[in-house]
């Protein structure tokens, strides 16, 4: 190691002015073994600089290089693991942790002592020993000024201390005057020890010689002992003074602090009396408003209002600690609650005859409202007890058994008043209903489609035929009732009127629930106190309120919400409402089941405004409930009309033509396309579409199979074209894929009608091919079918002379006659029908010229009449007719 540290600081440190102190052989915890040196070193040069520095060899091994070097001012701590064992491992904290295992536990110790050293020598901040044994920390430590720590340079670096700039002159010049200093150390050193012996000397005489001196001060420290005996007497005769001064001090103390506590208690006793004054005293014009006041006029109410919060301030102030047994304070509080009784039994009573005086006179107003379908407004009512609302707010607080008494009369009052009103009001709305269903006549509705005319056509519709009931036909309309409807027997403003009047009937009584219901709110202050919500509730379910009500309820009611006991008292209140309007729409429905389109659409709207005014509203929840009826009656006029389309029965001696249920489905849709129009619930309307459109296609197919008159084809063919017709016309998105069916429907049976009615005609020819495919199809080539016994070429000559030209334009001319009675005139289909033959027909010429041309080649043989002749054909035919 002595070898290792001379060539380090050979060939590193001096070149860099540095001396190496101690030197450790480690390699890095943990990781695989890669040793390198950690030195100690300071610098030659003025100040010293202290560092760490990691030496290792080179990848070739020749020579050793400075890899990292730390400032051991940035050294916070040195952690040795082990103080008690034998342990190489040691950590160094710079500005992160460097983890170290020394190639032995002595080199370990003698590196970290030497770190010791440097730090209590030159760092200022001292750097933390953990885990270091103390012992070899006090080794470390010097025991003198002239001590030195063995170790090498280490003992040089402790014993030494440079000159100052005085000692070196005086060394210069006492070198120069001796001339051997240099050359004859010894002789040098035995004459500056003789010269210190002089001095010696010299300095014993000086300090015998000042003896005179030193008697002179003894002497002046007596004399200065015996002064100071003479200050510490007076001393004590002033402190003998202080102290009767003290006494006397203490006396005028006790007596100014008596003196302050008398202070401070009529200070407080003061206080007291003026709180008294202050917050218990009445005025004797609060008095007499509470006893005497005018509850009648406004003036006299702003006074009986000021006075009750001035009474109910005096009653609620809290009293201090003491307070209640002053006489006094008792005679007030007696007083206070004479005048709390007083004003409770006046208010009461004056309220009770303004509830019945505002009834007399709402009652004289209703005729006149009746008669034109309108409810009487109460705003005059709640404009004047609304004056009273702060009174009423002030009983709630002071007698609450008078205010519940007082909510219960108003409740009652009003649920009588509001019945009548409202009854009277539902009767003149079913009155003006019966009279615009008298006005039709049959008590039957017409529709009207979104122009407000009669849609379809009615003499197509009037040949439906319903069979297995004799009895009168129902009130209510229906798809199946439009067939026997002519257009003198709808009228198209039946439905209007109906629909104003079930609008006014709603729109009538959303501002009298909504005034209403404000009203309650404001009038009896029900957001702050939730007990009369029991009340209420105990009236409504037929219950005697008691005064005390059951743990449990008291709890369930305490924890309602402001809406949830104002809903309460509107459900008392108007309790009629929901009853009368379940009554009105079951009379619209049972005059014309249609008029649940209206009702639906109305109600959902009003609904819908009430949500959005007030989701939890009385207004909100009683239209909801009556619009899952609505809804209700909704769905069973659809099924209905579902029903009725299952029970159509055709005539078997006429033509089917459009089925009645399929003129009136686009009735229907024109009506509710007009009805639905920017309509919340018209996503009821999409279900009803489809349900009825299904219930249309499966019918249509039912009665096409029992068609005996008119080929199944027709009867598919006419109806899916006059569905389709309509949904293109209508453009209901919710029915798209319905419409694209219909076409495909209408489609494929106007194609098998056309190919069906072509084989009529030319019978013989048509059987003949048929033929002539099924042996090619057998597996005979078509060059050789001719030689076929069945079908060669003397009867492929003889079959086409059977159809010259004549008897095709015969037939074609029959077939024409035959098509035009399968059809209905309603569709006008008869042109395209034609048209279709036509392009089949010159399908089927090409088809057969072609097998003739494959299966009998070079045989000259062709068809009597041309593609030509074909044309005009059917050109002359249609002409005709």
């Amino acid at each position: 190691m002595t070898a290792i540290k001379h060539a380090l600081q050979r060939d590193i440190f001096t070149p860099n002015d540095e001396r190496l102190l101690s030197i450790v052989n480690v390699c890095k915890a943990g990781k695989k073994k890669k040793n390198c040196f950690l030195c100690a070193t300071v610098t030659t040069e003025r100040p010293v600089q202290v560092r760490v520095v990691k030496v290792k060899k080179s990848d070739k091994g020749d020579f050793y290089k400075r890899q990292m070097a730390w400032e051991l001012r940035d050294l916070a701590e040195v952690d040795a693991k082990d103080a008690s064992k034998e342990n190489p491992e040691f950590d160094l904290h710079f500005e992160k942790v460097y983890r170290w295992v020394a190639s032995s536990t002595a080199e370990k110790n003698s590196f970290i002592s030497c770190i010791w050293k440097l730090n209590q020598r030159y760092l200022r901040k001292k750097v933390e020993f953990v885990n270091v044994s103390s012992q070899l920390l006090e080794e470390s430590a010097p025991s003198g000024e002239s001590q030195s720590v063995a170790g090498g340079d280490e003992d040089a670096l402790d014993d030494y201390q440079e000159l100052n700039a005085r000692e070196e002159q005086d060394i210069e010049g006492m070198m120069e005057v001796c001339e051997y200093a240099i050359s004859n150390a010894e002789a040098f050193a035995e004459k500056l020890s003789k010269e210190l012996q002089v001095l010696d000397g010299a300095n014993i005489h000086s300090i015998m010689a000042s003896e005179k001196q030193v008697n002179i001060l003894m002497q002046l420290l007596d004399e200065a002992l015996s002064e100071v005996d003479t200050i510490e007497g007076k001393m004590s005769s002033y402190e003998e003074m202080l102290q009767s001064v003290k006494e006397q001090m203490d006396q005028i103390s006790q007596s100014n602090r008596l003196i302050q506590i008398s202070n401070t208690n009529n200070g407080k006793l003061l206080d007291e009396i003026q709180f008294l004054v202050n917050y218990m005293d009445l005025s004797k014009g609060h008095i007499r408003a509470l006893q005497e006041g005018d509850l009648s006029s406004s003036k006299g109410i702003e006074a009986c209002i000021n006075a009750s919060e001035a009474l109910l301030q005096c009653m609620n102030v809290a009293l201090r600690p003491g307070h209640e047994k002053l006489m006094a304070v008792k005679q007030q509080q007696h007083l206070f609650t004479e005048l709390r009784d007083t004003f409770a039994r006046r208010l009461t009573n004056h309220l009770n005859n303004v509830f019945v005086h505002q009834g007399h006179d709402q009652s004289s107003m209703l005729s006149q409202h009746m008669a034109e379908l309108t409810l009487p407004k109460h705003n005059p009512l709640h404009r004047d007890l609304l004056r009273y609302a702060k009174l009423m707010e002030w009983l709630k607080n002071t007698q609450r058994e008078k205010y519940e008494g007082l909510s219960r009369t108003y409740v009652d009052y009003m649920t009588r008043l509001y019945e009548r009103e409202i009854k009277d009001f539902f009767e003149v709305a079913k009155i003006k209903m019966a009279g615009t269903a008298k006005e039709g006549k049959g008590n039957k509705f017409g529709l009207h489609g979104s122009s407000g005319k009669l849609t379809g056509s009615t003499s197509s519709l009037n040949k439906l035929a319903v069979q297995g009931s004799s009895s009168r036909r129902s009130q209510s309309s229906s798809l199946l009732d439009m067939g026997n409807m002519s257009a003198s027997d709808l009228d198209v403003a039946d439905r209007t009127k109906f629909d104003k009047i079930f609008e006014q009937v709603l729109s009538e009584l959303e501002p009298l629930c909504l005034a209403e219901q404000d009203f309650i709110s404001k009038f009896f202050k029900l957001q702050q106190h939730p007990t009369l919500a029991q009340v209420e509730v105990e009236e409504s379910d037929g219950v005697v309120p008691s005064r005390q009500p059951p743990p449990g309820e008291y709890r369930h009611f305490i924890s309602s919400t402001e809406k949830d006991m104002v809903r309460l008292m509107m459900n008392k209140v108007f309790q009629s409402i929901e009853t009368e309007l379940n009554s009105l729409i079951a009379l619209g429905d049972k005059i014309d089941s249609f008029h649940s389109l209206y009702m639906l659409v109305k109600m959902s709207h009003h609904v819908w405004t009430a949500e959005n005014v007030d989701p939890a509203s009385y207004l909100s929840t009683t239209l909801g409930n009556v619009l899952v009826t609505v809804k209700r009656n909704f769905d069973k006029c659809i099924s209905g009309q579902i029903r009725q389309m299952e029970e159509v029965k055709i005539s078997k001696k006429s033509k089917v033509g459009i089925l009645p249920f399929v003129a009136g489905f686009e009735e229907f849709a024109e009506l509710a396309e007009t009805i639905f129009r920017n309509a919340e619930r018209r996503g009821d309307l999409d279900k009803a579409y489809v349900k009825l459109i299904r219930a249309v296609f499966m019918n249509v197919e039912k009665v096409a199979n029992e068609s005996q008159k008119t080929p199944r084809d027709v009867v598919m063919m006419e109806n899916f074209h006059h569905i389709f017709s309509t949904l293109s016309h209508l453009k209901i998105s919710c029915l798209e894929t319905e419409r694209r069916e219909a076409k495909h429907k209408y489609t494929d049976h106007l194609q098998s009608y056309v190919i069906n009615s072509l084989g009529q005609p030319l019978e013989k020819l048509n059987h003949f091919f048929e033929g002539v495919e099924a042996r090619v199809a057998q597996g005979v080539r078509e060059d050789e079918v001719s030689y076929q016994l069945a079908f060669n070429k003397q009867e492929l000559r003889k079959v086409i002379k059977e159809y010259p030209g004549k008897e095709v334009k015969k037939g074609l001319d029959n077939l024409y006659k035959k098509v035009d009675k399968h059809l209905c005139e309603e569709e006008s289909l008869l042109q395209v029908v034609w048209h279709s033959m036509q392009d089949e027909f010159i399908r089927q010429y090409k088809h057969f010229e072609g097998l003739i041309g494959r299966c009998y080649p070079g045989s000259g043989i062709t068809m009597e009449f041309t593609i030509g002749d074909m044309l005009e054909y059917f050109s002359s035919i249609a002409q005709s007719h």
